[in-house]
C-alpha cells in the first residue's frame, strides 16, 4: 500500500459511517482518485471565479460540469462495487447486500 492510500485509510478509521472497507485494485484506486482531483480542481476553479466576481452565467456552467464529473464519478463507482462486492456477497449467500444496494441506488436517485 503506497503512502496516499495508508493516509486515507488512517483517515477514516475513526469515521463511525465507514463500517466496511474495500480494497481496490490499484487501476480502479488511481482512476477514482484521478477523477476527483479533477473535481477538486474544478471547484477550486469555481471559488476563484466567484471570488473574481465571474458572471453567473459562466459560474453556473462550470458547477453543471462539475456536477456532471460526480454523476460520472458515482456511476464508475456503483458499476464496480456491483461488479466486486455486490456479486461476491451474492455468491456467499448475503442477500442482505442486495437491500443495501437498493437503499443506495435509492439516495442516489433522489
Amino acid at each position: 500500500m503506497d503512502q496516499d492510500r495508508e493516509h486515507a485509510a488512517e483517515a477514516t478509521e475513526g469515521c463511525c459511517a465507514c463500517h466496511k472497507t474495500k480494497e481496490r485494485t490499484e487501476k480502479e484506486y488511481r482512476d477514482l482518485i484521478h477523477r476527483l482531483s479533477r473535481i477538486e480542481g474544478q471547484i477550486r476553479g469555481i471559488r476563484g471565479m466567484v471570488e473574481r466576481d465571474a458572471y453567473c452565467t459562466d459560474i453556473l456552467v462550470q458547477v453543471a460540469a462539475v456536477s456532471a464529473a460526480l454523476n460520472s464519478f458515482n456511476k464508475v463507482l456503483l458499476a464496480n462495487h456491483i461488479r466486486t462486492c455486490v456479486a461476491q456477497d451474492i455468491r456467499d449467500g448475503k442477500e442482505e447486500t442486495i437491500d443495501e444496494l437498493v437503499a443506495t441506488l435509492q439516495k442516489l436517485m433522489k
